[in-house]
């Protein structure tokens, strides 16, 4: 396995030789690579903060419906694509209300993903023994000071390793934003294969760039794991 992920890496750089491959117009050595780079990377700071946005949006709407199975189903039955497209295009026309491109993906997006974070915290929250809940009773606390003082506490540490998953799966999920407009890595590669003509070259660079930063939040992820255990 470990071979085959070497294989694909190094596969577009021996393919350099290729008549049918321009690699030189991504390659930092000369003026027009050079500003070819510049532009994809450009993307690279939009995908990051739109993906923590949403991420600390959901968790919060997750928290707040965990226990509303209804919205739940509902959320988890519609395609993030759909939402994102209805939310930019449809909800104007129907409410008279719009969003920038921006704000409408990370709506959609933190919509998309608070069903998911709803799944993740009801787990957590059934994870804790029913002695912590009657303790919480016994102090005399109504159940949202339980929820917030006894049981929740103990449950996010339990969590805190799939909300980071999670987080992986909105980095990936966030490319989809660019079909509204929204200058991400996605984005800045479709618009510069309009002008280039090599879709080849900048989609394998594409890949390379979501491949790096996912490695790198999985990395970390990893490493909160690990530190949760050892505690």
């Amino acid at each position: 396995m470990k071979n085959l992920f070497l294989l694909i890496l190094i596969f577009p750089l021996t393919s350099c030789g290729k008549s049918e491959l321009n690699w030189l117009i991504l390659s930092p050595n000369n003026i027009e690579g050079l500003t070819n780079l510049k532009f994809l990377l450009s993307g690279l700071t939009t995908t990051i903060y739109i993906s923590i946005v949403s991420i600390i949006i959901s968790i919060i709407l997750g928290l707040l419906v965990a226990l509303n199975i209804g919205y739940v189903e509902i959320v988890r039955a519609i395609p993030l694509l759909v939402l994102i497209l209805w939310i930019y295009y449809g909800l104007p026309i129907m409410t008279g209300i719009s969003f920038s491109p921006f704000v409408s993906g990370i709506i959609a997006l933190s919509i998309s993903e608070s069903a998911f974070q709803a799944e993740i915290f009801r787990a957590g929250i059934n994870s804790i023994k029913k002695s912590q809940w009657e303790a919480g009773s016994s102090l005399g606390l109504s159940f949202f000071r339980k929820l917030r003082l006894v049981i929740l506490p103990q449950a996010i540490k339990n969590i805190l390793p799939a909300i980071g998953n999670q987080f992986v799966y909105v980095l990936k999920m966030s490319s989809l934003v660019s079909i509204i407009g929204i200058g991400d890595l996605t984005r800045k590669a479709n618009e510069l294969v309009v002008t280039t003509y090599r879709p080849l070259e900048i989609y394998t660079f594409l890949i390379l760039e979501y491949l790096v930063l996912i490695l790198i939040v999985s990395y970390l992820v990893r490493k909160l794991e690990k530190k949760l255990q050892k505690d």
